[in-house]
């Protein structure tokens, strides 16, 4: 299956051969025989972190391969393991998670597209407990000041794809994730302002009957 370019916003075409599969396995490797008491220390932070998260909105930024950027307004539900994406106008497009699904709308092709949650990085994010081992290896991790990079690959797949999870540290907070494919070009998203809590929007928000809201 195809995936529209733009889909990278959420790593949704996460397809990733960070050089040859060699380099794949010999990350994995260094994580899992070479890292830390302190790197997994903070590994089970930002689990603990994202598990305390029920509701998180902001306004995001995407920065696609070639440059180009856009704006929207997300929210991520984990409590109820869903998400909506709403790209700020002239933009047509529209991307929600709900009942397991993944859907993505662009009303001025009026395409869309829907694939399992769980087959996407998504999946990962609404988790309803969400731990970075077992099904998830942890290939690269930096800490540098007050950013925290933590770089994942789906552990039975590896040159499938990879996602970074970046975080604001001192408080902890996702600020955003970056995802690479499989011909190493990177889309960028940042969350801005974001907020976590607060009252829980309208279930009309995270419908995934998308080409009837367009």
């Amino acid at each position: 299956m195809k995936f529209h370019p733009t889909l990278a916003i959420c790593g949704l075409a996460c397809l990733l051969t960070a050089g040859s599969p060699l380099f794949i396995a010999h990350a994995q490797e260094q994580m899992a025989v070479g890292a830390s008491d302190q790197d997994h220390a903070l590994l089970e932070r930002v689990e603990r972190h994202l598990d305390a998260i029920s509701l998180l909105k902001a306004r995001f930024r995407q920065t696609a391969p070639d440059g180009k950027q856009s704006t929207g307004t997300a929210w991520i539900d984990r409590t109820n393991r869903r998400m909506r994406f709403q790209y700020d106008p002239p933009s047509p497009l529209l991307l929600v998670a709900n009942h397991d699904q993944v859907v993505f709308n662009d009303s001025q092709l009026d395409q869309t597209t829907t694939m399992p949650m769980e087959k996407t990085p998504l999946g990962l994010l609404l988790r309803p407990h969400l731990q970075l081992s077992g099904d998830v290896t942890v290939t690269g991790l930096s800490h540098d000041g007050n950013v925290l990079e933590i770089t994942l690959v789906r552990t039975d797949s590896p040159g499938d794809g990879s996602m970074t999870l970046i975080f604001h540290d001192s408080p902890l907070l996702l600020r955003g994730w970056i995802i690479q494919d499989a011909q190493q070009e990177t889309t960028r998203v940042d969350l801005l302002d974001a907020s976590t809590g607060g009252p829980m929007p309208p279930d009309s928000l995270f419908s995934t009957d998308l080409p009837e809201q367009h």
